[in-house]
């Protein structure tokens, strides 16, 4: 039995979920005999995530998925054996209320939202989706580029000419003979660079430990990727060197706020600057200061300080920016591999078989 919760009123209490719960858990056995395995989406954005979950699971009776308002997950997540947090923060107290999970997963690789400590403690697993074999990183970097292009030939401008009749206006400005930093070599930056080669530009990029990647081997034609190569020590450097900037790293403690008032002084005066990873990564008032100053040519991101984005918010009055709605993974190539990989996990998790298809990082 499949039941998604999102389409409930609003107006329903944690309460009155609580009691529909407890109708549901005296029908909790399978034909096989074992109980239902049940999958639980936190929230209700990003809704195709389980959508597509549910619909591949349609034919499997002993999966059930649901979907439950962020509200109401810590009185209920101890009904479920998986939890995909999508953008809801899991903290150790919610956690320790799950007494039934085997598994914590994103759909996608972000979990920086996760209290990954409090899940070992508790026998716990938690794991992201690798972005390399869904096609996700393909989308996102597929977006950078959509950013770049939009921002380089001034889409919002474009608009604004077509309203206005005017013909041969705004003047922009190529890829062609550009160099982008890529910062953050991992799925996306190696998915990015293969994108950028035909451009024409040169490519930069920083990672933490180039040891495990041996750039001759990164395509099947042993092409050069990355021109040239640096840790986090040289982002200051590769900034100045650089007329976009592309970020592309993973959140953490090291990485918030990494992109500050010193970062965006270095760069290139016009430079441009893209962010398709996690919105804390920028500091705002050195990216709003940058914009008004004029130092920072523009601004495309995916991905904000704080979502939905505000549409009244004042970054969104220069015309140099670029906003979507944290999309650049969401496509159906990548979000239906990855409902396969979630159902997948589901299945063998009522099995009893090893999980596979997801990374741990516990």
């Amino acid at each position: 039995m499949f039941r998604i919760y999102n389409s409930l009123s609003r107006k329903h209490t944690t309460s009155s979920f609580s009691r529909l719960f407890g109708a549901i858990d005296k029908r909790t056995m399978c034909e096989d005999g074992k109980a239902d395995t049940r999958i639980l989406f936190c929230g209700t954005h990003f809704p195709a995530s389980n959508n597509y979950t549910k619909e591949y699971l349609q034919n499997y009776p002993s999966i059930q998925v649901d979907t439950l308002p962020i509200n109401s997950v810590p009185d209920l997540i101890g009904n479920y054996d998986i939890c995909v947090v999508k953008s809801m923060r899991l903290s150790s107290d919610v956690i320790a209320r799950a007494a039934r999970m085997k598994v914590i997963m994103q759909y996608g690789v972000g979990l920086e939202g996760v209290d990954v400590p409090a899940a070992t403690n508790h026998g716990i697993k938690v794991a992201r989706i690798p972005s390399g074999l869904t096609g996700n990183a393909a989308s996102c970097a597929e977006m950078a580029i959509y950013f770049m292009l939009g921002l380089l030939r001034k889409q919002n401008e474009m608009h604004i000419a077509v309203r206005e009749k005017k013909v041969g206006e705004p003047i922009g400005d190529t890829l062609l003979g550009k160099t982008v930093f890529i910062m953050g070599f991992g799925n996306i930056g190696i998915e990015l660079s293969k994108r950028l080669r035909p451009f024409g530009v040169k490519i930069l990029a920083t990672k933490r430990n180039w040891a495990s990647y041996d750039l001759n081997s990164l395509d099947s034609s042993g092409e050069h990727l990355v021109d040239e190569k640096g840790s986090h020590e040289d982002i200051f450097e590769f900034a100045k060197k650089s007329d976009i900037v592309v970020c592309c790293l993973t959140m953490n403690s090291e990485t918030a706020g990494i992109i500050n008032k010193d970062f965006i002084s270095s760069m290139r005066k016009g430079g441009l600057l893209v962010n398709i990873a996690r919105g804390g990564l920028l500091d705002y008032e050195a990216v709003h200061n940058g914009l008004k100053s004029g130092h920072l040519g523009g601004l495309g991101i995916d991905v904000a300080w704080t979502e939905p984005f505000d549409p009244d918010d004042p970054i969104l009055k220069f015309p140099n920016v670029l906003l979507t709605p944290h999309v650049a993974g969401v496509t159906e190539r990548s979000y239906r591999s990855m409902a396969k990989v979630v159902g997948d996990v589901a299945l063998q998790l009522h099995s009893g078989k090893p999980l596979t298809g997801i990374e741990y990082v516990n």
